[in-house]
């Protein structure tokens, strides 16, 4: 029997030019990528190569290239040298690059030059989820995870481990001083004055430097200490104040001891707080996913409308806790969206008494867990009410048992932990590309504004047309 194949035509000349439309099928995610990056506002990424005389070499088109990074977050490529390499081999990368090539410099100093407005697609993407129907703020849960820094935990020293080096830094530094000024002497009498040994500035330097940067990293601890003393000696005065007024009020004298006033002045980190040398602004953080290890990172949160999971708010603390996330988070999502949503969830991380009193939470039916409850916890049918004396943390807890706060509360893992499993898992993104506080909060919300995206795309927006 005969052999029947298709022609092998990898060596044909085409003879017209190739439309680069013919590349893909229609509904594919780089075809939805190039029309709602025409719908975006770029005005700051263009504004900034703006030129009086015109003159230069002429840079790619901002368009194209947030195109690219768009892509890449959305399909796992972080790497500035890999989505140059995808420009030749992914059909994706080359549609939306118009069969450009910028080379991995290129694509990484935009991305750090514009990493600002790149961080402000955020709230435009957003607004067309918002617009297009897929944020209803009936119920939005909050949670975060830690993300690797883009830094080594084994680059961190204690503050206890800090002053040891450094004493031992100054003792090695000054045997080399003296072994230096005996070399000096030596060599003079020797050769004369002019003659001068070539070792030992070399690893004088390495010491200097080494103990430059570890004074930095202790005054640097030292400061978060009695910055911390004086944000808790201001709430031990508000809580002093608050004692005496109540004294005056009931003209009784309060039992239990007084509040006590840090100084300040004293402030000591302690032994074991620790400072990366590569991210100093990054922080040593429990990692929920593996028990009992640790990593160097940051605490990512995001605020999750239960409609369609479109993030509507995004922040990245170095605090290891949630506690102090609540109200904030709840503050961001009325920023963005001028609303308070009618429920929002959170687990026990989150629960305070003063995050159930604070006026942010003014008019939301709160469902924040107070202890390690499981999802599958018997409910407590009841329709009675809380006693009158009840605290907070039992009047939430009555709340979540009965059948109506329980079934709010079991949809909390449901709405926000597939975002951070299509995030970490499916896309990949386990450690930030860039270091510092604010540049990581920038790369955050680009993430989220690409999470947002998909979730429009996959919704089916088309772009309207006039």
């Amino acid at each position: 029997m005969g052999q029947n194949f298709l022609p092998d035509t990898v060596n044909q000349i085409l003879m017209f030019p190739p439309s680069l439309h013919d590349w893909l099928p229609e509904g594919h995610l780089a075809r939805f990528l190039v029309d709602v990056v025409s719908a975006l506002d770029l005005s700051a990424i263009y504004a900034s190569y703006s030129s009086k005389d015109g003159r230069g070499q002429a840079a790619y088109a901002p368009e194209m290239m947030v195109r690219l990074l768009l892509y890449g977050y959305a399909t796992g490529v972080y790497s500035s040298r890999k989505i140059q390499a995808r420009t030749y081999e992914d059909v994706g990368f080359r549609f939306l690059s118009g069969d450009q090539h910028p080379d991995q410099a290129t694509i990484a100093e935009f991305r750090k030059r514009h990493l600002e407005a790149l961080a402000s697609l955020f709230m435009q993407a957003l607004l067309l989820c918002e617009k297009a129907g897929l944020v209803k703020l009936g119920h939005v849960a909050i949670d975060g995870t830690k993300i690797k820094a883009n830094a080594s935990k084994h680059k961190a020293m204690s503050y206890k481990r800090m002053n040891e080096t450094e004493a031992r830094l100054k003792q090695e530094i000054e045997a080399l001083l003296q072994r230096a000024e005996e070399t000096d002497s030596a060599e003079d009498a020797q050769y004369g004055k002019d003659k001068q040994g070539d070792e030992l500035p070399d690893e004088l330097s390495r010491r200097e430097s080494r103990l430059q940067k570890i004074r930095e990293a202790k005054q640097a601890l030292e400061e978060e200490a009695r910055e911390k003393a004086e944000q808790e000696r201001a709430e031990a005065e508000k809580k002093q104040a608050e004692r005496e007024e109540e004294e005056r009020r009931t003209d009784k004298k309060k039992r239990g001891r007084k509040p006590a006033l840090p100084d300040p002045d004293k402030a000591r980190p302690a032994d074991k707080s620790q400072r990366n040398f590569t991210d100093p602004e990054s922080r040593i953080m429990p990692d929920g996913s593996n028990k009992g290890s640790f990593v160097q990172g940051y605490n990512a949160q995001i605020a999750v409308d239960s409609a369609a999971q479109v993030i509507v708010a995004a922040e990245v603390t170095q605090e290891t806790n949630d506690k102090q996330q609540l109200i904030p988070m709840i503050e961001h999502i009325v920023a963005n969206l001028k609303q308070k949503p009618e429920k929002v969830s959170a687990d026990a991380g989150y629960f305070s008494e003063a995050n159930f009193n604070d006026e942010a939470g003014e008019g939301i039916d709160l469902h924040i867990a107070t202890g390690r409850d499981k999802h599958s916890d018997p409910v407590e049918r009841t329709t009675g009410e809380v006693s009158p004396g009840a605290t907070a943390r039992e009047a939430m807890r009555h709340k979540l048992k009965t059948e109506a706060g329980h079934a709010v509360y079991k949809m909390r893992k449901a709405i926000v932990e597939p975002v951070f499993g299509q995030i970490k898992e499916v896309r990949g993104f386990r450690r930030f590309s860039l270091r510092g506080k604010q540049n990581v909060r920038h790369e955050w919300r680009l993430v989220c504004a690409v999470s947002n995206l998909l979730k429009l795309y996959r919704a089916g927006w088309a772009m309207q047309t006039a």
